[in-house]
């Protein structure tokens, strides 16, 4: 869990997201666990939805939603972006759908 207790939700988003792993994968929902707001998967997808602009970057193309699926790729520059982003890390994508989905995924609650 993030350290500051006035971060502002959007702020513990992104600590958390620039954790994850070259080359890895999450979950909305696994962010939102760990930022201790289990039920707030969707706002986490709205607080990446805002990221682009903030600085340092957040590795946003690297959240995905539960089953794997590139949810948030309307959210780029173009629909192809986060795929293109993953795979330059080795992520496998097929379909916008993340290939051998566990292989790539990070459980931020277990470190």
């Amino acid at each position: 869990m993030c350290n500051s207790q006035s971060e502002s939700f959007f702020e513990k988003v992104y600590h958390t997201v620039r954790k994850i792993p070259f080359g890895y994968v999450t979950t909305y929902g696994e962010i939102a666990k760990l930022i201790g707001h289990p039920k707030s998967a969707r706002m986490v997808g709205w607080a990446l939805n805002k990221s682009e602009v903030i600085l340092p970057s957040v590795p946003a193309h690297r959240v995905v939603n539960r089953n794997g699926l590139l949810s948030g790729k309307n959210h780029f520059a173009n629909q192809n972006t986060m795929a293109e982003l993953l795979e330059s890390e080795g992520v496998k994508v097929v379909n916008n759908k993340v290939k051998n989905f566990k292989k790539y995924l990070w459980y931020p609650s277990k470190h």
